[in-house]
């Protein structure tokens, strides 16, 4: 995948089967469980007066499309509202900036939004706000916002893609992301992209944020140094070895699935310190981590393994998951006419994988100030 991933990476749009709108629960609870660090970190903004001005400017990058996008908006809105209560302040007007890539189904969350501001003004009353929602499009590596012109910057569940698949990758045949087997390179390879664009991020934020101004960065992370032991790799293992059994069919080439690698990267809390320091504009105030099952409707936690009844319908929703995010990738690169086999099939392959050990995502929050 040779491809800038700015111009492919978009979730699946519309609102049908497999489209991101219908199968982003994952990503709703993630924005569920990080959002103790988004309130503390309103409440602390709420202390300084510059910040609660005239108007309070958001922007939520990669806010992709469906009932999300406009829940984070909706829940940063009724944090600085009730803050402004407890520090008898009037609630400033709001500016809400919603990020994303070119591909991105931005005319779906335009018209969810008279709903949305319909519902503010009826829960708040009129004299409540107002507030100005607008998009803009392109990739948060670049700058995004003029200078010194952001409150508070969100993003969640955006930070692991990366801007591109990492140069140096060719000798990483039959994996599609860092396997156990993976060469040392390979591992190099990915972090060293990681820390550039992760690098890029920071310096771009940097810029457009206020002094003092904050940053809730939510992402799938790994627990471990070692990315050859840790597990954050095994849903991408199971989805190679689909692909691979795909191949000995004849459904798809071999040599398509040993081109092809994720533009992704789960960075462990000791990277994400690292380029944080070395870059130097912000300090880092909170991280709190937390687990999530693979199928976000999957509620036990104690279980080390599911039964195979429940393990099915836990591959089939997993694979729903993972579709509504890769497909644009996957039919680029193997053709659309294998999409529905492919999933059909990693489904399978998942509830075996949970059957034996439940895995889960490791998630990281994040909260930092601009020095």
């Amino acid at each position: 995948m040779g491809m800038d991933a700015v111009n492919v990476l978009h979730m699946n749009s519309g609102d049908g089967e497999s489209s991101y709108a219908n199968n982003s629960l994952v990503q709703e609870t993630v924005l569920r469980e990080a959002q103790p660090v988004l309130r503390q970190t309103i409440k602390d903004i709420a202390k300084s007066d510059d910040m609660f001005g005239q108007c309070f400017k958001i922007a939520d990058l990669g806010c992709s499309s469906g009932p999300n996008t406009l829940l984070t908006a909706s829940n940063i809105i009724d944090m600085v509202h009730e803050a402004s209560k407890e520090n008898n302040r009037k609630t400033p007007q709001f500016q809400v900036c919603l990020n994303d890539l070119y591909g991105n189904d931005f005319n779906s969350v335009f018209e969810s939004l008279p709903t949305f501001l319909a519902k503010l003004k009826e829960e708040k009353g009129e004299s409540f706000g107002p507030c100005f929602v607008s998009a803009v499009p392109g990739s948060f590596y670049d700058r995004l916002f003029p200078d010194d012109s952001l409150h508070l910057v969100h993003s969640s569940y955006s930070l692991h893609w990366l801007s591109q698949v990492p140069k140096g990758l060719e000798k990483n045949t039959s994996h599609i992301y860092v396997a156990r087997t993976s060469p040392t390179e390979v591992f190099e390879a990915y972090q060293k992209q990681y820390a550039t664009d992760f690098t890029m991020f920071l310096q771009a934020r940097a810029k457009e944020l206020v002094p003092g101004g904050r940053m809730v960065l939510t992402l799938m992370g790994r627990k471990l140094s070692d990315l050859a032991i840790d597990d954050c790799g095994v849903g991408w293992e199971v989805l190679a070895q689909t692909l691979l059994d795909m191949a000995k069919q004849g459904l798809v080439k071999e040599s398509d699935v040993d081109s092809f690698n994720m533009p992704y990267y789960n960075p462990c809390e000791d990277e994400i310190r690292d380029v944080i320091e070395k870059e130097g504009s912000f300090s880092l105030d909170v991280v709190s981590t937390f687990r999530g099952n693979w199928d976000a409707l999957d509620k036990d936690y104690t279980s080390t393994k599911a039964s195979s009844e429940l393990s099915i319908r836990h591959g089939k929703n997993t694979a729903k998951m993972v579709r509504a995010c890769l497909e644009p990738l996957l039919a680029i690169h193997f053709g659309s006419s294998v999409i529905d086999k492919l999933f059909e099939n990693y489904g399978k392959r998942v509830a075996e994988h949970l059957a034996v050990e439940k895995t889960r995502h490791y998630n990281i929050a994040i909260s930092l100030t601009k020095k």
